[in-house]
């Protein structure tokens, strides 16, 4: 039976490490998404800051920055797996869109979305979703910027809509939103 769980909270708010020790309490082997990809040694450090993290359980990563449908169905052997993150997710999809001098749109997310449930939804175990909460804050100044924030926020309100969990980390600590029971 499928699981969804949405972690979301803001920069720094802990929601990684808690999606981390979430995912090592469930069943393994587990597999790690990972959407970001090095554009910098800044980035690259942070990458293997969240490797090293992921060192002592047997984590086998799967990195893809866009086919999230895809890496889910390629990891249908692991029951636990957590895809970090659906921010950068929507940063390379409007990265991809504009290098085709294209935008991304709340519908296009919509679909991205959808079938990025039905993926889910295919899969046998629980899939684990973390997400930026960047719609707490002032009104970006700028069009795309504001775009961002946007589609971001729509995908989280799709992603949340189908999960059975939802949980906000602020400061370290959850606040779960939302929890069915799965019985």
């Amino acid at each position: 039976m499928s699981r969804m769980i949405l972690i979301t909270g803001g920069a720094r708010s802990g929601k990684s490490a808690f999606a981390q020790n979430l995912a090592e309490a469930l069943p393994g082997p587990h597999a790690y998404v990972a959407t970001c990809p090095v554009t910098d040694p800044e980035m690259a450090e942070r990458i293997a800051k969240h490797q090293k993290a992921r060192a002592r359980h047997a984590w086998q990563t799967i990195e893809e920055p866009l086919d999230l449908p895809a890496a889910l169905a390629q990891a249908q052997n692991f029951p636990t797996v957590l895809v970090d993150c659906l921010t950068l997710w929507i940063n390379n999809l409007m990265y991809q869109a504009a290098g085709k001098n294209q935008s991304l749109s709340e519908d296009d997310v919509q679909l991205r979305c959808q079938a990025l449930t039905e993926a889910v939804q295919r899969h046998p175990g629980t899939v684990i979703f973390v997400s930026g909460e960047v719609g707490l804050g002032i009104v970006p100044e700028n069009r795309e910027t504001r775009l961002f924030r946007d589609l971001l926020g729509r995908c989280n309100q799709l992603l949340a809509a189908s999960a059975q969990q939802v949980t906000l980390v602020a400061c370290g600590l959850p606040l779960h939103l939302k929890q069915e029971n799965m019985s």
